[in-house]
């Protein structure tokens, strides 16, 4: 994995966790926590998009959706296991 590769993979996980965190919590957690949650949203989002057959498009757009719906989903989960 080259630097740009890094970079751009730090990116989308940076803008899915924020996006995520102003969705579900109204703000976002810092730039290492909303780094944190977009990479593994988009971990999540890879496990369980494609069994509900959902697919999104390739490049960076696709990227940031697709992370984003995933910290979504972790998102929920957290809060309701806080609840519980």
């Amino acid at each position: 994995m080259g630097i740009q590769s890094l970079l751009i993979f730090l990116f989308v996980g940076a803008v899915a966790g924020w996006l995520a965190g102003v969705i579900m919590k109204g703000n976002g957690f810092g730039l290492l926590g909303n780094i944190v949650v977009g990479i593994v949203g988009a971990f999540i989002a890879g496990l369980v998009l494609p069994m509900v057959g959902i697919a999104i498009g390739g490049g960076i757009l696709g990227s940031i959706i697709h992370a984003t719906i995933g910290a979504v989903i972790l998102l929920f989960l957290i809060r309701l296991v806080r609840r519980a």
